[in-house]
């Protein structure tokens, strides 16, 4: 695949945005890529067993890969019924966020980028380290210092790791304001980053016989992932390849959810919200960048914003350790949810929850 000239522009004042502009110079909204490539079914490459099956799709050339996607999904038999676990924590790195920082670090080495820095609660910084310390690119990643000791280990192994104390959102404050004289190869903003997890979509698509599920129960906090899901399906809509969209349900934890008071109270965006400790770590976002994508995505799909409490997500967690599924706490999250989607979405719909990352980085030793 040849190198593609992409056209990054600003979703809420439409400035033209240079290639490694993190957010929009003019009035700091979200950048998008406006030329994304269409999906095309017939251009899937079936003997790549990795996200790059869907090259053709993807805005930016594999220069660099560590075989992430390709995940598989699996039927779950829980006490209230049935659910497809998409398992996403099996990527390189233990999480879903392999998929956008693949995206991210080959868009990077196409512009030449010898140091970036990034925030992170862990995972996102954990997959960074990785992909950058194979590509030969310093990361400088600043992480809560009340992240999960394994993740800040795993960080530390490719990445220079800088420790803030405070709530989650104070590690983003510093970044922020590295950002200021380096590349900032943000999870959170970064429109390569949603273009990775839009692969998730087509995966679970081919997964299914071609087929949407009814129902998506997600993890949300910056909403990468959940709006990545929405994109991809949207891209099968556009192309004929689906008849309807699955229901999109977004799930937080009760500790910090900003998504669920926005949805509650009928906003198009969300506000701050206030941030309390949980062991759903990785979606305490006071803030989250795609808010108003993930509220339109919500309604657009007839889905639901749902907040859990850590005795529920504690609950989900064991129940999926007793199928064999170890995974983190916030992976946990959606599964406890799951009685009230449920009833909402019907007791027959075929529902899809991704786990997102591995328990093996909560144990404790």
């Amino acid at each position: 695949m040849g190198t593609r000239t992409l056209h990054f522009t600003c979703s809420r004042c439409g400035h033209t945005a240079d290639p490694l502009d993190w957010h929009c110079i003019q009035c700091g909204g979200v950048i998008h890529v406006t030329n994304f490539p269409d999906f095309n079914e017939t251009a899937v490459q079936v003997h790549d067993w990795s996200l790059w099956r869907y090259a053709a799709m993807l805005p930016v050339e594999r220069r660099l890969t560590l075989g992430e996607g390709g995940t598989p999904l699996v039927p779950v038999r829980l006490p209230d019924g049935l659910i497809w676990a998409k398992l996403e924590y099996l990527n390189p790195t233990g999480s879903y966020k392999d998929r956008g920082t693949a995206l991210l670090v080959n868009h990077l080495l196409a512009h030449g980028v010898g140091s970036v820095v990034e925030d992170s609660s862990g995972n996102a910084g954990a997959s960074l380290a990785a992909y950058a310390g194979a590509s030969s690119i310093h990361a400088r990643i600043f992480v809560p210092a009340s992240a999960p000791a394994a993740k800040k280990r795993l960080i530390g192994l490719n990445a220079e790791l800088v420790e803030v104390d405070g709530p989650r959102s104070a590690p983003t404050a510093a970044c922020h304001e590295a950002a200021r004289t380096a590349v900032y190869a943000s999870h959170a903003w970064s429109p390569l980053f949603l273009a990775g997890q839009m692969t998730c979509a087509w995966e679970i698509w081919e997964q299914m016989k071609h087929h949407a599920p009814d129902a998506i129960v997600c993890p949300v906090g910056h909403g990468g992932l959940f709006v990545g899901l929405a994109r991809g399906f949207a891209a099968l809509l556009a192309a004929g390849l689906i008849e309807r969209l699955p229901r999109l349900y977004a799930v937080q934890a009760a500790a910090c959810d900003p998504v669920v008071r926005a949805w509650e109270d009928n906003m198009d965006d969300t506000d701050t919200a206030p941030e309390s400790p949980t062991i759903a770590d990785g979606i305490v976002v006071n803030r989250p960048v795609h808010g108003r994508e993930i509220l339109a995505a919500i309604r657009d799909s007839g889905g639901l914003a749902l907040r859990v409490d850590d005795t529920a997500i504690a609950e989900a967690q064991t129940l999926l350790l007793q199928r064999g599924l170890l995974v983190e706490p916030t992976s946990a999250a959606p599964v406890a949810a799951l009685g009230t989607v449920r009833a909402h979405a019907g007791s027959g719909a075929q529902i899809v929850v991704p786990l997102t990352g591995s328990g093996l980085k909560t144990l404790r030793h």
